[in-house]
């Protein structure tokens, strides 16, 4: 009877170690799930797809080497339409699917909308397009990161372009209301009232989506404006501007990396000729760049969109900084964020205590002849 229990006693304890070895080897298995939120469908799908493709190849790349800490990396892809009253219900999606790091969102708005939700969960975020200064500067959303500089800075750009680089001191700034245009234009206007010899005649918000802005290219026309510093995304920019150049307005037209985008110039045809946009440096001549182009090209049969590279940048720092903490714990990435600089398509980066980029900025670009040229 002893020798039967003793039997049964080592059976049942070998049977315990085949199953919790087996559950380590399923535990090892796991993958690391990476988030990634922004518009897929809508108006502004333009902006997100980009950013998904570019998570595509950078995953399929490190995959294709081991992963990160020796698994998988998967994707959970969630549409907000860039919209922040379903940004939320994005970030309740993703935090309970178990990503672990969230690439995205897009729009700022949308950005700021899911945050808190992300912070309460203990994830970080990082967003290859999301510029509202408040977003790193206001300290409310310590677990946010862009690999994109903020709109000050922007708009600064686009403020001494305006009145140094096209001698207009008289300038109109107009906004869509929302937290990235309206944000933008407050800082250009801030930057024009501090310019001597400079004047805002005009500062307006215009209603998105609307069909007709006449109303707005009158008012326009009236103040005398010899150019206009338009915050907003290109819906609305490309109306505005046909409208104005229809109405025989050769009125300068200059605004962010909302309307830079190859869809404002399909949208707006002939009228997009000579628009000024700023946008994300140019960094075509970097290696990492020309091959996730290349690698963009062999596998989607076209040219990147908008924050590609950003997106590409923001996929590769989060997972590196996973690999390089060994963990996923949110203060071990953290800490490799702030402190370590990592390759990526917009060049070497690492990120300040606020969760900018160090080491990228922005450019202006003019429309001529279809596309949008740097100006140097």
């Amino acid at each position: 009877m002893r020798r039967f229990f003793c039997i049964t006693v080592v059976a049942m304890m070998t049977m315990a170690l085949m199953i919790t070895g087996c559950a380590k080897k399923e535990a090892a298995k796991e993958p690391v799930k990476l988030g990634v939120a922004g518009p897929h469908s809508g108006d502004l799908a333009s902006y997100g797809i980009p950013t998904v493709r570019a998570a595509e190849l950078a995953v399929k790349e490190i995959n294709a080497t081991g992963g990160i800490l020796g698994r998988p990396v998967e994707l959970l892809v969630e549409d907000d339409v860039c919209k922040p009253e379903v940004a939320t219900n994005t970030a309740t999606k993703l935090v309970s699917d178990g990503a672990v790091v969230v690439l995205g969102h897009i729009c700022s708005g949308a950005t700021k909308a899911a945050l808190g939700i992300y912070n309460d969960a203990r994830i970080i975020v990082m967003s290859p397009s999301a510029t509202n200064p408040d977003l790193t500067q206001s300290g409310d959303y310590p677990n946010f990161f862009r690999t994109i500089a903020s709109d000050d800075m922007q708009a600064m750009l686009g403020v001494k372009f305006t009145v140094n680089k096209l001698g207009a001191k008289k300038v109109a700034v107009i906004h869509d209301k929302g937290d990235y245009g309206k944000g933008y234009a407050e800082f250009a206007k801030k930057y024009l009232d501090e310019m001597e010899g400079a004047e805002a005649v005009l500062f307006e918000g215009i209603t998105p989506g609307a069909v007709d802005y006449s109303a707005i290219v009158q008012k326009i026309a009236k103040s005398g404006a010899e150019a206009v510093i338009y915050g907003g995304y290109h819906p609305e920019a490309s109306k505005i501007v046909t409208q104005m150049r229809k109405k025989q307005m050769n009125t300068f037209f200059v605004s962010d990396d909302g309307v830079k985008d190859v869809t404002f110039i399909k949208v707006a045809g002939e009228f997009a000729e000579g628009v000024y946009a700023s946008g994300p440096m140019d960094v075509s001549d970097l290696p990492m760049y020309k091959s996730a182009v290349e690698a963009h090209k062999a596998q989607y049969g076209e040219d990147p969109g908008a924050f590609f590279k950003e997106g590409y940048a923001a996929t590769l720092a989060l997972l590196n900084a996973i690999q390089k903490a060994g963990s996923t714990e949110y203060t071990a990435v953290e800490k490799v964020l702030r402190s370590e600089y990592v390759d990526t398509p917009v060049g070497s980066i690492s990120f300040d205590a606020k969760g900018d980029a160090i080491g990228v900025g922005f450019s202006m670009y003019k429309v001529v002849n279809g596309e949008y040229v740097e100006q140097k």
